[in-house]
């Protein structure tokens, strides 16, 4: 049994792949000079046979798991953010995509999530660049029991697959027996008067600014989009047209982020009054956590203060 909380998310999910290696033989991972970073350097001392480390060539490594993948394999590659999506951009659009290879992508240390790694470490586009790629699956887990819940379904989808990953601790949001499904958004509160959409850390945040504006007599809901692309519209639409007001919240430039891709379903099937709560087109920069959360607009009250500022013009 994986323990699924009071752990770092990095080592719940080396655990899942030591795990379904077992049932899946084709499962190998590539990685590129950061196994300690993720730690999985337990990986390999149950599988050495079936892990491969390139070194720093990032783009090599999308290649060889690519060239892996057609061969049969189930790769899974990994390093941090900025360098999984931006630095081997061209790989992932042509060896991976274009070519239609079912190669499994982790970025770790999302967003503003690379912290003391500063602004060169720091991808606020990621999710933008991965977006628009045909065929991408974009994923990002809030916690380990929604990891766990997912990786099935991740290990058989037949393509690729970008997974947005937090190393750290996180905060627990799901009970045990939650159940999800790729490309289907999660509701945790239901409310009427707003609709708050989060990502990752800003699910914490949302439910949150929840409480804050429940205090204040406003009904909000909140709804996990974990799965950024594809996109669920139904629930996207669903919500809408109960609370006629949204609010966007990710840890991520608003620019191709969550947001957008919200206000893309908004705009095309009922157009509805919408605030974005992100990134607002900045490159990072060194900081802790709650620092560069305060710097770059990403509490619970940053939320509160855009639900307040939508509602107005409903």
């Amino acid at each position: 049994m994986i323990e699924l909380r009071n752990r770092q998310l990095r080592e719940i999910y080396v655990d899942l792949l030591i795990k379904y290696a077992k049932e899946y033989p084709e499962l190998v991972i590539v990685e590129a000079d950061l196994m300690k970073a993720l730690k999985s350097t337990a990986f390999y001392d149950v599988y050495p046979e079936r892990t491969i480390n390139v070194g720093v060539q990032e783009a090599n490594m999308i290649g060889v798991a690519a060239g892996l993948a057609n061969m049969g394999k189930l790769p899974f590659t990994h390093t941090f953010t900025p360098f999984a999506t931006r630095r081997v951009f061209d790989q992932v659009t042509l060896s991976v995509c274009y070519a239609k290879m079912n190669v499994k992508m982790v970025g770790s240390d999302p967003g503003i999530m690379a912290q003391l790694n500063g602004g060169t470490h720091m991808s606020l586009e990621d999710v933008g660049l991965m977006r628009n790629l045909p065929g991408m699956v974009i994923f990002e887990p809030v916690d380990g029991v929604q990891l766990a819940a997912m990786m099935p379904q991740i290990i058989k989808h037949q393509g690729p697959v970008y997974i947005r990953l937090l190393r750290q601790e996180f905060d627990a949001i799901f009970e045990d027996d939650q159940t999800f499904e790729l490309g289907k958004a999660t509701r945790i509160i239901e409310g009427s008067d707003v609709s708050i959409f989060a990502s990752g850390i800003m699910v914490k945040e949302a439910l949150d600014a929840q409480k804050i504006l429940n205090e204040k007599g406003i009904s909000a809901s909140v709804v996990n989009i974990h799965t950024i692309k594809p996109i669920d519209k139904d629930m996207i639409i669903e919500e809408a047209i109960k609370t006629k007001a949204v609010v966007t919240a990710e840890n991520h430039n608003i620019i191709n982020g969550l947001g957008s891709a919200v206000a893309e379903v908004l705009v095309e099937n009922c157009p509805t009054p919408m605030r974005r709560v992100g990134v607002q087109d900045h490159f990072g920069e060194v900081g802790k956590k709650d620092f560069l959360m305060e710097k770059f607009g990403l509490k619970a009250h940053h939320i509160v203060d855009a639900v307040l500022d939508v509602i107005k013009q409903k």
